[in-house]
């Protein structure tokens, strides 16, 4: 029986730019291809393939991780091609293994559609600027795009602190060190603890995920470095509710008033299935805190940042609803595509009928998007 090579595997996804790789038992390879699953023309995987898939890639002591903790993170690099970033896990008593493909080749602003004004406020020299967004929505990309520009253009030691790291930054002006969680360091929080000695301009928080990190991270940029961040949310006012709500209850109003001096940005994305050309498109919402925003911080008046957002225009500030709505009637991407991805379906399905067109699926006729914005009655 042939054994399935993990090289040839791999020349696959970069060849073909795929995402992911996904491997597990009873199913050939899989692609993550463009936003869809594409099976590779090979066999069926069993428990043998998996056990040495897993050995021809984890060191030992990511096996020995995943025999004691039944699952591992880590990255590596494919020779010059690639780097990638490896998730191995049990389930159902055989091993199941995610790779996500981590390009060499740093983008520009432009080939992202990172908005303007990025540029502008990653100039500054302190404040904390947070891109957030689902798993796999190019945050880590983002990110590094950015780092990539302060490196190419100031003089700034910049720390970054990764779990894992995934794109490896060289020294051009700045001086980059990037520490890995598990390999460097043992965790976020330590590393927050220990970088305000090592004479930091720019920190990069990779995942703000405990109440210790968060603090640290706010703390940073209060004392006069410039701090970049992510979290899990979808959209700037929820961004910030989930930070406040991270926090006992007594010392909310005080982190409030830290966020509103401390924050200068949040950029939220998805990633998009284009429809005219093959690949994907990123949809942003993008805040920028004027002293009317955090006013409403301090406030806790975040159900009313939405409408600061569409007034703040000129400071390239845009909702996401209102970067899709603009992405379907270029005909980047479908109207199904959209719904799928936004805050609030109901409206732009409601737009989509206004035009004298259909969306795909039945299911939008229930209309959840009510019923998580928050009601102008909240303080």
């Amino acid at each position: 029986m042939s054994t399935i090579q993990i090289d040839r595997l791999l020349d696959t996804v970069i060849k073909l730019g795929a995402a992911d790789l996904h491997l597990t038992v009873g199913r050939p390879p899989t692609l993550r291809l463009h936003g869809g699953l594409r099976n590779l023309q090979t066999k069926v995987l069993d428990s043998d393939d998996m056990v040495s898939l897993m050995k021809s890639i984890a060191s030992e002591r990511s096996q020995q991780e995943l025999q004691e903790e039944g699952g591992c993170d880590f990255g590596f690099a494919y020779g010059d091609m690639a780097r990638f970033r490896v998730s191995i896990f049990r389930q159902r008593g055989d091993l199941a293994i995610v790779l996500r493909q981590i390009p060499n080749k740093l983008l520009t602003f432009e080939q992202i559609g990172l908005p303007d004004m990025c540029r502008e406020l990653i100039r500054r020299p302190r404040g904390m600027f947070l891109v957030t967004g689902p798993t796999g929505s190019g945050k880590t990309t983002s990110l590094a795009t950015m780092i990539d520009y302060v490196n190419t253009n100031f003089e700034r030691h910049i720390v970054t602190m990764e779990d894992p790291i995934e794109y490896y930054h060289f020294h051009k002006k700045s001086i980059v060190n990037q520490r890995e969680v598990g390999t460097d360091v043992p965790s976020f929080a330590e590393a927050l603890r220990r970088v305000l000695r090592q004479d930091p301009d720019c920190i990069l928080v990779g995942e703000m995920r405990d109440l210790e990190t968060i603090e640290a991270a706010v703390r940073a940029a209060e004392t006069g470095h410039l701090v970049f961040g992510t979290l899990h949310t979808t959209g700037a006012a929820k961004t910030i509710d989930r930070i406040v709500d991270a926090f006992p209850v007594t010392q909310q109003n005080q982190i409030r008033v830290q966020l509103s001096t401390a924050l200068i940005s949040i950029l939220s994305q998805v990633l998009l299935a284009r429809k005219d050309v093959k690949g994907m498109v990123a949809g942003y919402e993008f805040l920028v805190i004027t002293p009317a925003i955090a006013n409403l911080i301090r406030e806790g008046k975040t159900f009313r940042i939405d409408s600061a957002i569409q007034t703040g225009k000129r400071f390239g500030m845009q909702l996401l609803d209102d970067h899709l709505w603009s992405l379907y009637t270029r005909d980047m991407i479908s109207a199904e595509e959209m719904i799928d991805k936004s805050k609030n379906p109901g409206d732009l399905r409601d737009k989509v009928h206004r035009l004298g067109r259909t969306v795909g699926r039945a299911e939008w006729d229930i209309d959840d998007g009510d019923m998580d914005k928050e009601k102008p009655g909240k303080a």
